[in-house]
């Protein structure tokens, strides 16, 4: 039997830290020529079929206004190695600087959006805003993934999920329990 943890009151202002829904990504985005790069700790999957992905873009983000006026965008899955570069992309501005080649990117075409794809990460999404209702009251985007790349290994990358004030938290080992849904356990 699995032994009760002792608990005590926690910060509400700090609940992310254990419910960031999913891995800190990089969002890359272009419109006329122009294109960005942003660390993204917040989306989710919504559905499978058509893929699609929620996820908030603040307002002020150079980012953000990218892909509101191109209507897409690529989602990236860095990996524990570019824990650094995903951290500094998040402390900076593309206003300011072209963050693809002060932190050392290498870009790539996509096959289906404008959006540069980083070469360096275990994975690429190109996507399509998909629905914008949400947009306004909740910076809201939803997003249908319309290609989707992923190196052959490793098969469980090690990924980095952000807690909040600097901090993040590596994807660890795997576990399956293949075998209690082919019991029809779960």
């Amino acid at each position: 039997m699995a032994r009760v943890p002792a608990k005590a009151d926690f910060p509400l202002e700090q609940v992310r830290r254990y419910l960031e829904p999913g891995p800190v990504v990089l969002l890359t985005s272009s419109w006329q020529g122009e294109q960005d790069v942003m660390t993204m700790g917040w989306h989710l999957v919504m559905e499978f079929t058509p893929a699609l992905i929620g996820c908030v873009i603040a307002r002020g983000n150079h980012s953000r206004e990218l892909i509101e006026r191109s209507g897409e965008c690529a989602i990236n899955l860095p990996t524990r190695e570019l824990a650094d570069t995903v951290a500094r992309i998040g402390n900076s501005s593309g206003t300011e600087i072209d963050k693809f080649q002060a932190f050392g990117l290498t870009t790539e075409p996509g096959e289906k959006v404008a959006a540069p794809l980083i070469r360096e990460c275990h994975a690429q999404f190109e996507c399509k805003v998909h629905d914008r209702r949400l947009v306004k009251d909740y910076d809201f985007f939803v997003l249908e993934v319309v290609r989707a790349r992923a190196a052959k290994t490793p098969r469980d990358p090690r990924t980095l999920h952000y807690q909040g004030e600097g901090r993040f938290m590596v994807a660890g080992d795997s576990i399956s329990r293949r075998r209690l849904f082919d019991q029809g356990k779960l």
